[in-house]
């Protein structure tokens, strides 16, 4: 079944008429779940807002590669302590979180499945605007990124092959390599345009990357009501899995940052590695749901990425206005303190982190 994440059209008919809490025309309603099929509006809204995002998503990702230093980020992959840190919090607190917290609140066993393959999915792209509004190491984030949509291809089968054996037979998820793929082309190549830029020209890359930030933060607020505009359709699910996708991700967060900070990264990096954990690709979490189950199945499970998704952001700006409040209060200019604060962190742990200290912090 060949879907698109955004759009997604059922045909449920008895299921839709014999019930009395969904409008006739749903097309995946039990009487506790519905959603409303696209009209032509929605349909041609569908393509537009796709169209629209990907071009935006391609322009954040090229600024964001201009605040990457080509020595630094090459530093991070020889020396790839940092990388393998995240490596660890991707690919195997996350997995291990959503087994935990299916068998904790015992729910079904396709809801348990859907909650692992949030678990499993690499990073999202939006964990590289925020580590750029909280000063996080930026080729760390990208390199954390670029690394995990890349390993996904090779872990995420294996992370549900020893989860969800309990559960179902692995088999029946249906991993969309092609999507994971294009994913990464299309993290890739903004990117090193970014990183070209920024060696070539570095002042005009300091422009592009105030621009961009500013527009990634609008694209993360409008890819996040992007899925409220697409579904019309009334969505009522169990509590327990909007309790679930309420801690998921600030479980991700917190533990991301912990360990990052008993593996010896510095500050800045602990924050880069909790981003980068808690904000998984929920698009590719919908699109896999989608390959892989009915729609009688879709009804129990559907709308989970879309719960993680609105959780997620919502921890991250709360992270990132606490760290602005911290900044403003406790911080009196970023040069002479937090600067020095870094450089003395970083050369002390330089050996313990694999890292390296650019040239700002010499």
């Amino acid at each position: 079944m060949q879907t698109n994440f955004l759009s997604q059209q059922y045909n449920a008919g008895p299921l839709a008429e014999n019930s009395t809490a969904c409008p006739a025309n749903a097309t995946i309603c039990d009487g506790t779940s519905c959603v409303l099929p696209e009209d032509n509006f929605n349909q041609t809204l569908s393509v537009i807002l796709s169209t629209v995002l990907t071009i935006m998503l391609a322009l954040v990702m090229f600024s964001m590669g201009c605040n990457v230093e080509l020595k630094n980020f090459l530093g991070h992959l020889r020396r790839p302590w940092g990388i393998f840190v995240g490596f660890l919090c991707q690919f195997g607190i996350m997995p291990l979180t959503a087994f935990l917290l299916s068998l904790a609140f015992n729910i079904l066993p396709i809801q348990a499945v859907v909650v692992l393959i949030m678990g499993c999915c690499p990073g999202g792209t939006a964990s590289n605007v925020i580590a750029y509004w909280v000063d996080g190491d930026m080729d760390l984030s990208i390199s954390m990124t670029t690394c995990s949509t890349l390993l996904a291809m090779g872990m995420m089968p294996l992370c549900l092959l020893i989860y969800t054996k309990m559960w179902t037979d692995s088999n029946a998820i249906v991993l969309p390599y092609d999507s994971i793929g294009i994913s990464l082309v299309a993290l890739v190549i903004p990117i090193s345009f970014g990183i070209f830029v920024n060696h070539k020209w570095p002042s005009k890359a300091k422009i592009i990357l105030k621009i961009g930030s500013i527009v990634g933060a609008v694209l993360i607020v409008l890819i996040a009501v992007v899925g409220g505009i697409l579904y019309k359709g009334s969505w009522i699910i169990t509590p327990k899995l909007w309790i679930i996708g309420t801690i998921f991700p600030a479980a991700g967060y917190t533990l991301g940052f912990f360990l990052a900070r008993v593996a010896g990264l510095s500050w800045h990096r602990c924050r880069t590695v909790s981003l980068e954990t808690g904000m998984q690709n929920t698009q590719l979490c919908s699109t896999i749901v989608q390959l892989s189950f009915t729609p009688e199945q879709l009804e129990l499970m559907f709308t989970f990425p879309l719960i993680y998704s609105i959780f997620q952001l919502t921890f991250a700006l709360l992270i990132l206005g606490g760290y602005r409040l911290y900044r403003r209060h406790y911080v009196k200019t970023k040069t002479d303190v937090e600067k020095t604060a870094q450089k003395e962190d970083s050369k002390s742990s330089a050996i313990i982190n694999g890292g390296f200290v650019s040239d700002e912090m010499k």
